[in-house]
């Protein structure tokens, strides 16, 4: 394929836009080569600045479940735009979504909106940090939270250890109340929590981590975060920005039976507009202003156009429950697919999926954590990217994101990626 216009456009970007994109992992640095440019979107295809159409499975990283420009999506924005794009004031919207929300998922009262998923989590944590009046919290390394200072952390020697900064600007004060644990490993938990007694306000956790690849959590690991939660007086928090109205009606709590004390979502919610929101039980959510002390405000925080976006999908997801079923049940024939032609050629690989989340990992470990993500051969995986875009298929340009699926996908596309696969593994 030809990418000559997407070429000169990140050209053209790279002068007035840092590194030529919004967003990092856009910038192809992982994977080598130039970005591709999109022009529009439908169904599970992209359609690139130089005509190119691509089977897309990232879908947004995550909110096009149902496919890209969803009509009944599409027309709540339009409809919504002709009323007023913003009013900073409230209106009849933000409580029907925000009821729909709390019917569909387990174990919360109220839900307050925000505009991402980086912003939900940041004020998930100092809830929870106003709610305990405590002030360290435990995250896990490979799970990301956003951009937020608190969660900009890398692991220092040993178990016990504070952060460090991971990036420049994340000043050391900040890093030092953030504790980091390893996914998947409750005892490395229980020794931080017993280092840090009294200390700690919540456990934060991509209850699936996303990225570092689809990692779904080892039996118990969730129930044995909960035990240790309650025991010790610690507000356990799911970040189910990906998770969140994906994997099932009610997220991960749904899935396993484990109730979180505050809930993040994102992507879905939003309908594929800037959306984010945290949700809990009414004790919690009260201790909100302008009810409770714990100051939170953001002037476009229920925007109308993103509310009624978000509306939409939760409705139509609320309104055909199977479809949870019927991703899942392409995730598993493309996972099926894909191993057999992997192992037909000789390639080393593991493969993670729970429900429409899957990815494919170069190494022939089980991959746990950050650490046995970071084992993967990424010179295969370049090999992997490069060769699936040249045939038609756009998978995330990073060994340690997951992939999406959306309902959009046929069975037709999934025959054609799975045989791409074949063919690109075949150059290995």
């Amino acid at each position: 394929m030809l990418y000559k216009r997407s070429s000169q456009l990140f050209a053209e970007a790279e002068k007035v836009i840092p590194g030529g994109v919004n967003s990092p992992v856009r910038a192809f640095k992982a994977v080598g080569g130039t970005p591709i440019f999109v022009q529009r979107a439908k169904g599970a295809y992209l359609y690139d600045e130089d005509g190119n159409r691509l089977i897309d499975y990232i879908n947004s990283w995550g909110p096009m479940i149902l496919g890209h420009a969803f009509e009944p999506v599409v027309k709540a924005v339009i409809e919504k735009a002709k009323l007023g794009t913003s009013f900073g004031m409230p209106t009849e919207l933000e409580t029907q979504i925000a009821a729909l929300a709390v019917s569909m998922v387990p174990n919360i009262d109220k839900i307050r909106f925000v505009n991402s998923g980086t912003e939900a989590c940041m004020s998930a944590v100092r809830l929870a940090r106003g709610f305990t009046k405590k002030d360290k919290i435990i995250k896990f390394a490979g799970c990301y939270h956003g951009h937020s200072d608190s969660f900009l952390i890398q692991a220092g020697s040993g178990a016990i250890t504070f952060g460090s900064p991971n990036s420049p600007g994340v000043t050391a004060g900040t890093a030092k109340d953030t504790l980091l644990a390893t996914y998947n490993d409750l005892q490395n938990v229980r020794t931080l929590i017993e280092a840090n007694k009294n200390e700690i306000a919540a456990i934060i956790v991509e209850p699936v981590a996303g990225n570092m690849g689809c990692i779904p959590p080892n039996k118990g690991f969730l129930e044995g975060l909960r035990q240790l939660c309650t025991a010790n007086d610690i507000l356990l928090i799911f970040d189910e920005v990906m998770t969140g109205f994906r994997l099932a009606r009610g997220g991960v709590q749904e899935l396993s039976g484990v109730d979180a004390d505050i809930v993040c979502f994102g992507k879905v919610i939003g309908g594929g507009l800037p959306v984010g929101a945290f949700a809990a039980r009414e004790d919690i959510m009260n201790y909100l202003a302008p009810l409770g002390p714990v100051y939170q405000a953001g002037t476009l925080s229920g925007n109308p156009l993103a509310m009624a976006a978000g509306l939409a999908m939760l409705q139509a997801l609320d309104n055909d429950r199977a479809i949870f079923q019927r991703l899942a049940e392409k995730t598993a024939y493309l996972h099926e697919g894909i191993e057999k032609v992997l192992e037909a050629n000789n390639v080393v690989f593991t493969i993670n999926r729970i429900g429409s989340m899957i990815s494919v990992h170069f190494d022939a470990a089980p991959v746990v954590d950050l650490k046995s993500a970071g084992n993967g051969d990424n010179e295969t995986f370049k090999k992997f990217f490069h060769g699936l875009l040249q045939e038609g298929i756009y998978i995330a340009p990073s060994a340690y994101e997951t992939w999406f699926i959306t309902d959009a996908l046929t069975y037709e596309d999934l025959d054609f990626t799975i045989q791409a696969i074949d063919k690109v593994s075949k150059t290995f």
